[in-house]
């Protein structure tokens, strides 16, 4: 194992809010990149009453360095240029044309810094007839199909239960940054990435678009059951829920023998993959019939135990309790100097010889400001200077 981290090294400007951008960037922080999260002096979104920072901030934005700078005034424009000279990658997710307002268009930056690598996240993307829209995770949730896949018949469109869209969006430019990056090794120059919520999104509907594709019509919801395959879904045992995924012939015949049920195989309406979809609600309530007798637990330990996949349904209090997430490190827990400690997810991408690492908590609001400024040249009477102008805030 080696000491660096994969991303160590490289130089990250934050301009990004709200949840879609410092997801981005903190992914990059997580795997070694230095992160400054550039934030306005006038506060801190996602603060409590207290003015205490919120889940939503610190499930965002650990591994980073904050400065409080006024962007839109002129001294803080100067500050923000000698950040991002000395960047490889600069951030943000205002919608179109705000960056261009404070004059620091793309094109422009890229004249003035080569190598530098642009990434833009927005709801709809740089150009189209949507670009201007303010984009938002439920917006993009509906705009992208994916509502129209979840949920049920009787349930109507339903959203995903936390900000996909916003997360999607996070991941797909971090990983344009990281192809940037890559191409900027080879021909020494940057690029602006372009990504959206609603593209990002998008792209992840895979099978279902893929049936809209080979149809030409809506698949409709997916509801607890997979659309091309059964037994294939969510079902009710004793006690809860859990759901079974016995996707092939071989699986099926090892389901019903766990389930004592061998004379559904002679039974015409389940005798083949089709027939068993075609079917589904008949033998979804004789499975559940069988499993009413027993606990979720007893179930996927047999189920499991005869080669069938099945897994429960757990509640967020009870994943973070479970033996196989906390064997892999997905649940951390960092000291914090007003929270006392934080907990915080773990890192989904486990590197052999050069590991992410989560040591750094999520910053206060403003921390890093003067040592940010002093590593770019400023001297101490000059982040004086700025603060009395109100150009910068020190915690």
């Amino acid at each position: 194992m080696t000491e660096a981290a994969p991303l160590s090294g490289l130089r990250v400007v934050d301009l990004t809010r709200y949840l879609a951008g410092p997801y981005c960037t903190q992914l990059l922080a997580d795997y070694g990149a230095d992160v400054d999260r550039v934030e306005s002096p006038k506060g801190r979104e996602f603060t409590d009453a207290s003015g205490k920072d919120t889940y939503f901030f610190l499930t965002a934005n650990r591994g980073k360095r904050s400065i409080a700078l006024d962007i839109r005034s002129d001294a803080g424009r100067v500050a923000l240029e000698r950040l991002i000279a000395r960047a490889d990658v600069l951030v943000e997710n205002f919608r179109p044309g705000v960056l261009e307002g404070l004059g620091f268009a793309p094109k422009e930056l890229l004249a003035r810094h080569p190598r530098l690598v642009i990434a833009r996240i927005s709801g709809f993307g740089a150009d189209g007839p949507y670009r201007d829209r303010p984009g938002f995770d439920q917006i993009a949730q509906g705009m992208s199909g994916l509502m129209s896949l979840t949920g049920t018949e009787a349930s109507g469109p339903t959203r995903v239960g936390i900000a996909i869209s916003d997360v999607l969006g996070g991941m797909f430019a971090a990983q344009g940054i990281q192809l940037a990056l890559l191409a900027r090794a080879r021909t020494g120059r940057g690029q602006v990435v372009d990504t959206s919520l609603l593209e990002a999104t998008l792209a992840t509907l895979t099978w279902g678009a893929g049936m809209f594709f080979d149809r030409g019509e809506h698949p409709g919801p997916a509801g607890q059951h997979h659309p091309l395959s059964s037994p294939y879904g969510r079902f009710r045992a004793g006690d809860g829920y859990l759901n079974i995924a016995a996707g092939n012939e071989a699986m099926w015949r090892k389901l019903v023998a766990a389930l004592g049920r061998e004379a559904w195989l002679e039974e015409a309406r389940f005798a083949t993959a089709g027939a068993r979809v075609r079917n589904r609600e008949a033998l979804s309530a004789g499975i559940e019939s069988v499993l009413a007798t027993e606990t979720v637990t007893h179930w996927v330990e047999r189920l499991n135990a005869a080669g069938v996949p099945c897994g429960p349904v757990l509640r967020i209090d009870e994943v973070f309790a479970d033996p196989q997430v906390l064997a892999r490190d997905m649940r951390v827990e960092l000291p914090h100097p007003v929270l006392g400690t934080v907990q915080l997810t773990g890192l989904p991408i486990k590197l052999g010889e050069t590991p992410g690492r989560i040591e750094r908590r999520p910053p206060l609001f403003g921390e890093h400001g003067a040592e940010i400024l002093g590593e770019v040249g400023y001297e101490a009477v000059e982040i004086e200077a700025l603060v009395a102008a109100r150009v910068l805030k020190l915690p």
